[in-house]
């Protein structure tokens, strides 16, 4: 896990004064207290450990990316380029630079220019599913949907059985909004809860696109209206279901869900039947 302001307590209150106690270990230690301490904006905790490092290893590459993160933290976003630059000068395969130069441009609001960036990376690491799902999302923040789709069935090519990358499709889809996309976010939703039976996020999708479906009357086949009333009352008898097993104290408005779960479905039937 990562806990970057116990890290940095454990460091002030025991590690700093017993150090020289840990031997070998203690350069890892630097390492971790240093990113701690930029998590939390104890940049001068961090310039210290990275001094550290850098005395004792003065070429490696690992501490020169934990300098330009410094710079970084400061807004020094121009030092901290030029330190990546350097590094992947000498290094073209180092994920770590490529990456950190991303997230200086997301930092400075440069989507467009992070999106390149992100592409020119996939180029190199077409299978660092991280880098897809970032992508995935500076897309979406330029409500580029088509291209957002694109990232996210990469990532269900690479590994089909994860039910977080199907949902993700199809949100994608779901907020599209036309019939079609409607359709495939039916069948994503459908295929996430299959995968995970327990995602209440994924009912709550399959319940909402069937829903939309039965309703929009953009397919008039009477089969077609039934058999999305059939997966919207099957995905709302699921959720009640998850919600009632939920123990009151864990749930405050548990009533208030169960409730408008049963009017929505009244609703879509009374819809449908006139």
């Amino acid at each position: 896990m990562r806990d970057s302001l116990t890290v940095v307590q454990l460091w002030d209150r025991f590690l700093d004064q017993e150090k020289n106690k840990l031997g070998d270990e203690l350069w890892t230690v630097y390492e971790q207290v240093c990113v701690a301490a930029l998590d939390c904006q104890r940049n001068e905790l961090a310039e210290d450990c990275q001094e550290a490092l850098g005395s004792k290893f003065p070429q490696s590459v690992r501490v020169q990316r934990l300098k330009g993160m410094i710079y970084e933290a400061a807004g020094r976003y121009h030092k901290a380029e030029e330190v990546y630059k350097e590094i992947i000068d000498k290094d073209e395969t180092n994920m770590f630079a490529r990456k950190r130069k991303v997230a200086i441009m997301k930092a400075q609001n440069k989507v467009a220019e992070a999106i390149e960036e992100l592409n020119k990376y996939l180029k190199l690491f077409m299978t660092d599913f991280e880098a897809w799902m970032e992508l995935c999302d500076l897309y979406l923040s330029q409500q580029d949907y088509g291209k957002a789709c694109f990232c996210v069935e990469e990532l269900i090519m690479s590994n089909p059985h994860n039910h977080l990358y199907h949902q993700k499709f199809a949100e994608i889809k779901y907020t599209m909004g036309d019939p079609d996309s409607m359709f495939q976010a039916r069948s994503y939703f459908s295929q996430a809860v299959k995968l995970n039976p327990d995602s209440v996020r994924s009912l709550y999708g399959l319940f909402l696109s069937a829903s939309s479906l039965a309703v929009s009357g953009a397919h008039k086949s009477s089969k077609e209206k039934q058999s999305n009333i059939k997966y919207a009352a099957w995905a709302a008898q699921q959720l009640k279901e998850k919600y009632t097993s939920v123990q009151p104290e864990h749930l405050t408005n548990q009533t208030k869900v169960l409730e408008s779960i049963e009017k929505v479905l009244e609703s879509l039937t009374e819809k449908t039947a006139s």
